[in-house]
C-alpha cells in the first residue's frame, strides 16, 4: 500500500515508516499539512496518516480540508491524548491511534483493517 505520513518530528515519521515497511508499504513522509495536500494535489496514495498536533495545520484539520475537497483517502490520526474524544469529534476517521509505546503494534493492525 502507498502510505503518505504527515508529522512534523522526523523521528516519528520515520519509525512510523520503518513500522510499516516491515509489512512491505511503500511510505512517504512530508513534515505538515500544507506539504501534505501539496503532496496529495500531484500524487496518489491509498492511506494518509497524521500526527494530531502539527504547526500550522493540525492533523484534524488536515482530515477535515482533505473532505472539504472531496478526497475519500483513508485517514489515520496519531495522537499523543487520549483518542476516543478525537474520534468523536472526526468519525470519519478510519482510526485514531495513540502515539506511545503500543504503536509498533496497533499501527499495522490499523493498517491490516484497511
Amino acid at each position: 500500500m502507498k502510505i503518505l505520513i504527515v508529522d512534523d518530528d522526523p523521528f516519528v515519521g520515520e519509525m512510523a515508516a520503518a513500522i510499516l515497511a516491515c509489512d512491505g508499504h511503500d511510505c512517504r513522509i512530508v513534515e505538515g499539512g500544507v506539504e501534505a495536500l501539496e503532496t496529495l494535489a500531484s500524487e496518489t496514495f491509498e492511506l494518509v496518516i497524521s500526527d494530531m498536533n502539527m504547526p500550522l495545520m493540525s492533523g484534524l484539520a488536515l482530515f477535515a480540508e482533505l473532505r472539504e475537497r472531496a478526497c475519500a483517502i483513508p485517514f489515520i490520526l496519531l495522537t499523543g491524548d487520549d483518542p476516543e474524544p478525537l474520534r468523536a469529534e472526526a468519525p470519519g476517521l478510519a482510526d485514531c491511534l495513540m502515539k506511545d509505546a503500543t504503536l509498533e503494534d496497533s499501527l499495522p493492525k490499523a493498517v491490516a483493517r484497511l
